[in-house]
């Protein structure tokens, strides 16, 4: 179903906004770009001429045209920005981390019930390939009931980098930068744990945040281990999942992260299709099988949210349940202090 474009501006011109975003912004007819503001003034207008620069990310929330504002700034004004947007009565996507504190989220969460705004959180590794691939598995009972899942999300960056997600601000760490990738995925599978134990560390040397996160999810039926590490050169696991079938084991990130860097523009079908080098396996009794990936398709988060605002359809992520994700974290770092496994109480 067709309907005009949404009028989208962008807060903030990093590599979020240039990898994961605008591209998109470009390439879908549900969406149309209005706006950016970023103090890089130059490359903004020479990249996108046909949206309007703001050099201040407030004074684009108060003044521009834009109906969906995509907040892609640091961690630490997710909250007032979002607040502010929605003050202004404009839609909202957020990146991940949807807020910091649980008490910032659900003030937010109010606010954009009251003035009837689509608030939503990009978690856009609900559609990696990988992941679809993993549910469908599960889905058609190919593994049976799953006792073991194990998720990573690690690299190799031994030394501390200047940028504001490997310093000690509000939000830094990779607690909040990679963790809640690997929750989402994990409760959108599995649904709220009933418990939590973690180990958080500073191990680089010079660090000040967190550069490692080991969580452990406690289910009735199952285990749910969810890494992060910046000691490890590939190749990388990425999934293994333990079920009374058998094992699937995947190695390796979804493709379309690597595509967008490398320019490849997302409008074609197939346009980040996965090499069959890099497809997982699934070991059963007495056989293996390569399991071809699911296309990924991060384009589905942005058209759903477009229609969300346009059509009145279901937010493919809802700020309540992101605001999940936040409540684990906050969780795992008091778990990790302490060494004690939490209730969790939701």
């Amino acid at each position: 179903m067709s309907f005009t474009p949404v009028k989208t501006a962008v807060i903030g011109y990093g590599f979020s906004a240039k990898t994961f975003h605008l591209p998109f912004i470009k390439a879908l007819p549900e969406l149309e770009l209005s706006a950016i503001s970023s103090s890089q003034q130059a490359s903004v207008e020479a990249d996108w001429p046909q949206a309007k620069w703001f050099a201040d990310a407030n004074e684009l929330l108060d003044n521009s045209d834009a109906e969906l504002v995509i907040i892609t700034a640091p961690n630490d004004v997710h909250y007032s920005l979002t607040k502010r947007a929605l003050e202004n009565g404009k839609h909202v996507i957020v990146e991940k981390p949807f807020v910091t504190r649980v008490e910032e989220g659900e003030e937010l969460i109010a606010l954009a019930e009251e003035k009837g705004l689509v608030l939503s959180v990009f978690h856009n590794r609900r559609w990696d390939g990988d992941l679809l691939t993993v549910k469908k598995l599960i889905d058609e009972g190919r593994l049976g009931e799953v006792k073991l899942f194990e998720s990573h999300f690690d690299r190799y960056r031994p030394e501390v980098r200047q940028r504001w997600r490997e310093m000690s601000a509000d939000g830094g760490g990779i607690l909040f930068d990679l963790a809640p990738h690997l929750l989402d995925q994990a409760l959108m599978l599995f649904g709220m744990p009933q418990a939590i134990n973690a180990q958080c560390r500073n191990m680089r040397p010079g660090s000040t945040t967190n550069d490692y996160f080991n969580l452990i999810l406690h289910y009735p039926e199952r285990l749910v281990h969810l890494h992060g590490n910046m000691y490890s050169p590939e190749p990388n696991l990425r999934y293994k999942v333990l079920g009374t079938l058998g094992k699937y084991e995947k190695y390796g990130l979804d493709p379309q992260e690597q595509c967008l860097k490398d320019g490849v523009e997302p409008n074609a079908s197939g346009w980040a299709k996965e090499e069959e080098s890099s497809y997982g396996k699934l070991y059963l009794e007495n056989e293996s099988h390569k399991i071809t990936t699911e296309h990924g398709c991060y384009e589905m988060y942005f058209k759903a949210v477009a229609s969300a605002i346009r059509l009145g359809t279901e937010n493919p992520v809802p700020a309540t349940e992101a605001l999940k994700n936040i409540t684990l974290i906050q969780m795992a770092m008091e778990s990790s202090e302490t060494g004690q496994t939490l209730t969790v109480n939701l």
